[in-house]
């Protein structure tokens, strides 16, 4: 007979830090041992109003003294009503319609199904670098790197991947690398998927986990352009990018384009479980029954706490703030940039920033973990993106003020300038 032995968490989940946090209050997490630490990642950047802002933890207990759970498909509840009546009022366009999940994948592979339900076309247009989630579907929209496909091959067929104007990888200017993406868009409608056969596009306005690339104007605008003329739809990513993050409530809005679908999660509940697929009620009802559902999707408690962080957001001006903040953070970075040769570039918008590190001309995924370990020494977490972890990303949350934003600046430049 086998002895009883402890459980473990599974050995593939790799720590980014060796921080065992105890609390977390605003934009600091505290450690068992004492230690406090200035988070810039917000748990990827789903805190962001900070951890455990009263107004959300008094929304959550309040909620959980009620009604814990409801299953949406079973009873309806209070909360989810109201939040969906508040996500509509911000939502774009006449984007009213909207359904719950629990997880970013989640939301996106409900996009990608409701576009091919809605047109009755199979094939969907993703771009290269582009992250939505790792469950099947989702997988099969991702092309940040391959970790999250490798071994999982064949993956989900009716996916068509197009170039994304990463100027700075491709060492071209932004016209030069938006004019090459959109040729080659149209050369894929040509040969590959025809625009018959594709139900739509889907797309992160900023790349996420694909190293912190924000997309242009002319290319979005181009892509709605060639949505509407072969009566495709048009679906935002927000997942990371959304909810006031990138110095605007959503961030294509930096792109005057409307999109037909949006996605998003992580910033929605403040740390709560919750994510959200939109359209406007004429398309959604074009959604085949028995399509959408879930067990947990709209928790209660995760709408409560969600209805919260509008409040929040609103209250406080969290969206104004993240702008003003995200562009003095970029200037700060932006002057460390101009002293180390190994920072290639620092983009993004809004609290949403990433600095690139490259050696020889090639992206350096070592400099990168060597400076966000140093910064963790110092009291800094930081995570790190791309498909060589060369980007070290910034998602303080939306909370920070400029002492915090210098703070963690001047902890960046000296990790900077110990691992030259």
């Amino acid at each position: 007979m086998t002895a009883n032995r402890p459980g473990h968490l599974s050995p593939l989940l790799k720590q980014a830090t060796r921080v065992e946090v105890e609390r977390g209050e605003g934009c600091y997490l505290y450690a068992k041992d004492g230690q406090r630490y200035l988070d810039f990642t917000a748990g990827i950047g789903v805190t962001s109003t900070g951890h455990c802002h009263p107004k959300v933890v008094a929304a959550a207990q309040e909620q959980v003294g009620k009604l814990i759970h409801g299953q949406y498909t079973t009873i309806m509840h209070q909360p989810i009503q109201d939040l969906s009546a508040r996500l509509g009022e911000k939502m774009p366009g006449d984007i009213d319609a909207v359904f719950y999940a629990s997880a970013g994948t989640e939301a996106a592979e409900s996009a990608m199904r409701l576009m091919r339900h809605a047109t009755g076309r199979p094939n969907i247009v993703v771009f290269h670098g582009g992250f939505h989630g790792r469950t099947m579907g989702s997988a099969s929209m991702t092309t940040s790197g391959t970790a999250y496909t490798a071994g999982l091959q064949p993956i989900m067929g009716g996916v068509v991947v197009a170039p994304f104007p990463n100027s700075y990888r491709y060492g071209w200017s932004e016209e030069e690398a938006t004019d090459f993406c959109l040729r080659e868009l149209d050369y894929i409608l040509q040969t590959i998927s025809a625009p018959g056969d594709t139900a739509g596009m889907l797309i992160e306005p900023i790349q996420g986990e694909g190293g912190f690339i924000p997309a242009n104007t002319r290319f979005m605008q181009g892509l709605r352009e060639r949505c509407d003329h072969h009566g495709m739809l048009l679906g935002m990513d927000e997942v990371q990018a959304g909810y006031g993050r990138s110095g605007k409530f959503w961030c294509h809005s930096h792109f005057d384009v409307q999109p037909d679908v949006v996605v998003t999660a992580k910033g929605l509940a403040s740390g709560f479980p919750l994510s959200a697929c939109a359209a406007p009620q004429a398309i959604m009802e074009k959604g085949w029954p028995g399509s959408q559902g879930g067990t947990y999707g709209g928790n209660a408690v995760a709408c409560a706490a969600a209805l919260a962080t509008l409040d929040v957001i609103e209250g406080e001006g969290l969206v104004d703030n993240a702008a003003a903040q995200g562009a003095h953070l970029g200037e700060r970075l932006n002057a460390i940039k101009d002293k180390d040769a190994g920072i290639g570039d620092v983009r993004g918008k809004g609290l949403m920033v990433g600095v690139e590190f490259t050696k020889d001309g090639k992206p350096d995924g070592d400099r990168a973990g060597a400076v966000a370990a140093a910064c963790e020494e110092e009291g800094l977490l930081l995570l790190r993106c791309g498909p060589g972890k060369q980007v070290v990303r910034f998602l303080p949350p939306l909370v920070v003020n400029r002492e915090q934003i210098d703070a963690g600046a001047d902890i960046f430049a000296k990790a900077v300038q110990a691992t030259a």
